[in-house]
């Protein structure tokens, strides 16, 4: 039986850590190096109740054959690194339309998702540990960042703006703060390409 398209998630579960890639060397800058036991490992901490992706391999089957197919997913997984090329079937995916909010006759009240395949979305993990990784180490991405950052949040972002606004006005500074939503305004701008 098939599940809601409302309950299509990521299908490598948040808590797992990103993937461990060894560094060659930085100042060359040198690919790293994919190692086996960190796909062993994602493949491991798969959820098995997630939609397959087009290429029709279900996660379980995966988490089942996780030795078996470690190795030969590192190797692929470091030539495509190398070579800066794609596997054609990694790109394929089915778009699906996930509704957001308003009349459901309307289809400018979806988003559209894209179904990727299970090993696909593994390397994406891999390719998102090494640009984090660099971003953080090239001050790429300031520590006041706090979207989309592993261990920061909305809660963590007010926490440390309270406790620099609090600071301030202990030293006797006026602090003013102006509030915006820019979700409102996304959902009203025109986003056509025409």
């Amino acid at each position: 039986m098939k599940k809601p398209l409302t309950d299509i998630r990521p299908v490598i579960p948040r808590v797992v850590q990103p993937p461990e890639v060894e560094d060659r060397d930085r100042e060359q800058n040198k690919p790293p190096i994919i190692k086996e036991e960190a796909i062993n490992d994602l493949i491991h901490h798969l959820d098995t109740h997630k939609s397959i992706g087009l290429d029709g391999i279900h996660p379980r089957v995966l988490r089942e054959l996780a030795e078996e197919i470690a190795k030969t997913l590192s190797i692929i997984y470091q030539q495509s690194w190398l070579t800066g090329e794609v596997p054609d079937d990694r790109r394929l995916a089915n778009m699906t339309p996930i509704y957001k909010k308003g009349q459901k006759e309307d289809p400018g009240n979806y988003r559209p998702i894209s179904l990727t395949s299970v090993p696909g979305k593994i390397m994406e993990w891999f390719i998102l540990s090494a640009l984090n990784r660099h971003m953080q180490a090239n001050q790429g991405i300031r520590p006041s960042q706090h979207g989309f950052m592993k261990g920061r949040s909305c809660l963590t972002n007010l926490i440390s703006f309270y406790n620099h606004v609090t600071h301030l006005m202990n030293e006797g500074k006026a602090v003013d703060v102006i509030y915006m939503d820019f979700s409102k305004a996304f959902d009203t701008v025109s986003h056509s390409f025409s």
